[in-house]
């Protein structure tokens, strides 16, 4: 169930954990979508046969795609809403780094920290999150970012 908080609420929240979203499979046929839509054709995304022969083993996921995942991560995740909201835009992102890549077939799930939360001008609130997309199974995450988005009540 999504919890909707008042924006000036959630400010009291800025320095937690406050969320993790459910896992999703980052299938071949993702990627092969991703492919397409990006023009990134490199065979270690798309080729088994060739990437079978690097030291991923298989295919893995454009990391590009990884961080588009966002979005999804968060609608499936337990994070607090900000009540009233018309609407919302990505502002941008500090400190993206793929540690880890993801292979096909494998599931991910992103922990979410609240940064920042900062009202700019009346109605419109800045929001910065700490976004780690883990890879069932795995030690090291397949990122960590963290990134801004603009909301408005």
């Amino acid at each position: 169930m999504t919890r909707l908080m008042a924006p000036q609420d959630m400010t009291a929240l800025v320095g937690q954990t406050i969320g993790t979203s459910d896992w999703i499979e980052v299938s071949q046929e993702r990627i092969n979508q991703f492919a397409e839509a990006t023009g990134d054709f490199q065979f270690i995304h798309i080729d088994p046969e060739k990437a079978k022969l690097t030291p991923f083993g298989g295919t893995i996921a454009h990391g590009f795609l990884t961080l588009s995942l966002i979005p999804v991560l968060t609608n499936q995740s337990d994070c607090p809403r900000p009540d009233g909201i018309k609407m919302a835009v990505n502002y941008g992102g500090n400190k993206t780094r793929f540690l880890s890549p993801v292979k096909s077939g494998k599931r991910v799930r992103g922990h979410f920290k609240l940064l920042e939360l900062d009202e700019k001008r009346p109605g419109q609130w800045q929001q910065t999150l700490e976004i780690s997309i883990e890879i069932e199974g795995e030690d090291k995450p397949a990122l960590i970012c963290e990134w801004i988005t603009q909301f408005f009540v």
